[in-house]
């Protein structure tokens, strides 16, 4: 079936582009939209590892939805040659549609093109990738691994809307996995801050468990070991669960046995990230095996979202 071309430069779609870009849209295709929508940037192999199997049809369906412009992209430029991946982001059009399929506006979704564009000149999208990173590698996993769930996966956004002030993660998770599930606070590092802010932010997460009363254990996500070590030494006293990590490339990602949680325990080998509540036995025994109350209202149901979120295989080619 040929792609209905959009004209370009229009302030708005009208009604009739509007059906049309919608008649052409799988569940798959919102999930995209969706994803984009809440995570701001995903590239095309990270959308592939999420929702595809192969590149050229991964291509291929990007196409379509740039055409239809519910997506639009930028390739970073790069200083030592070689090229960056497309860079996705969401469209005007794909906008539209979230918001007629969620029957509210552009504006209750708080989209705005220049503003969602803007990711392409920041000097954040780095990082931004890099905590969308984690979560593909654990979306990924979970659409191959029986008895393994990423059951939630909010945004800095979406974080802040639930806590407000009191605490800015990079993203907040829960992941189950052969009948163990952990929420967690992820903070992504890339060594552009000093560790005594980054150990600074612990404080906003004991105000954010005095608060909530519910204490959730805060990741760290970071660059080499050395840095990590670096870390775990200004660490002297834990009043909250904190694992770190070294970021990997390793088949699991962050999923696999790369965590080593504090307080240190002589003699502690690296966990897998749903064994890491092993590691801090009081809050294992105080917590629900439920996503929080708090993040589930916020976030919808997730119970209800999951039985969408992975498409079938005739899809996902």
């Amino acid at each position: 079936m040929p792609v209905t071309r959009i004209p370009l430069g229009l302030p708005r779609f009208d009604a009739e582009a509007m059906a049309t870009a919608a008649a052409r849209l799988t569940p798959r295709d919102y999930q995209v939209l969706e994803h984009l929508l809440h995570h701001r940037v995903l590239t095309t192999h990270q959308l592939q590892r999420m929702f595809f199997t192969k590149p050229q049809p991964t291509r291929r369906r990007l196409g379509i939805l740039r055409q239809l412009h519910t997506i639009t992209r930028y390739r970073p430029w790069t200083p030592y040659g070689g090229s960056e991946p497309n860079h996705w982001v969401l469209g005007r059009a794909g906008a539209e549609l979230l918001a007629l399929r969620g029957h509210s506006t552009v504006k209750e979704l708080g989209y705005h093109p220049d503003l969602a564009m803007s990711i392409s000149v920041s000097n954040k999208s780095g990082h931004q990738i890099g905590v969308n990173d984690f979560f593909v590698h654990l979306h990924h996993l979970a659409r191959h691994t029986p008895g393994a769930l990423l059951r939630a996966w909010l945004s800095e956004r979406q974080c802040a809307k639930i806590w407000g002030d009191l605490a800015r993660p990079d993203a907040f998770g829960c992941w189950s996995e052969n009948g163990r599930q952990i929420d967690f606070f992820l903070e992504h590092d890339t060594g552009s801050m000093t560790l005594a802010k980054v150990t600074g932010k612990l404080a906003t997460y004991t105000d954010l468990a005095e608060t909530t009363q519910i204490t959730t254990p805060v990741l760290f996500w970071l660059p080499s070991r050395t840095r990590e070590t670096h870390l775990r030494d200004m660490i002297t006293t834990a009043d909250l669960p904190i694992a770190t990590a070294v970021q990997t490339s390793l088949d699991d990602g962050p999923a696999g046995p790369c965590w080593l949680p504090l307080p240190h325990r002589s003699g502690q080998a690296r966990m897998r990230l749903a064994e890491l509540l092993t590691a801090w036995p009081r809050l294992a025994l105080g917590r629900s095996p439920q996503v929080p109350a708090t993040t589930a209202t916020a976030a919808g149901s997730y119970d209800d979202y999951l039985d969408s979120l992975f498409p079938n295989e005739d899809e996902s080619r």
